[in-house]
C-alpha cells in the first residue's frame, strides 16, 4: 500500500504519526481513506472536488498535474506540498 507523508502541520489530526500507509488507486482515494481514520484531513486537503489551491502532490520523486487523479502503486510515496511558482 503506498505510504502518506503527513506535513506538519496536518499531523494534529492524526494524532502526531508523519507516515501512514493506507490503500488507494488513486490520490483521491487515498485522501477518502485517510478521512475515515482522520476526520479533516480530507478538508485540509480538498476544495471544490479538487486539490486546495496553493497545494501539489509528488508521487515517488514526481509531481504531479493530474492532482486528484493521479495514480498510485502500492509502493509509491505520496507527498503534499506547498505548490511552487514564480519565474
Amino acid at each position: 500500500m503506498p505510504q502518506v507523508f503527513i506535513p506538519p502541520l496536518m499531523r494534529p489530526l492524526t494524532g502526531g504519526r508523519d507516515v501512514i500507509v493506507i490503500d488507494g488507486q488513486n490520490v483521491r482515494e487515498l485522501i477518502e481513506h485517510l478521512d475515515l481514520q482522520y476526520p479533516g484531513i480530507r478538508n485540509r486537503l480538498i476544495e471544490a472536488d479538487q486539490l486546495r489551491s496553493g497545494l501539489a502532490v509528488a508521487i515517488g520523486t514526481k509531481v504531479s498535474s493530474r492532482g486528484l487523479m493521479s495514480k498510485t502503486q502500492p509502493n509509491d510515496e505520496v507527498h503534499f506540498l506547498p505548490a511552487i511558482g514564480g519565474g
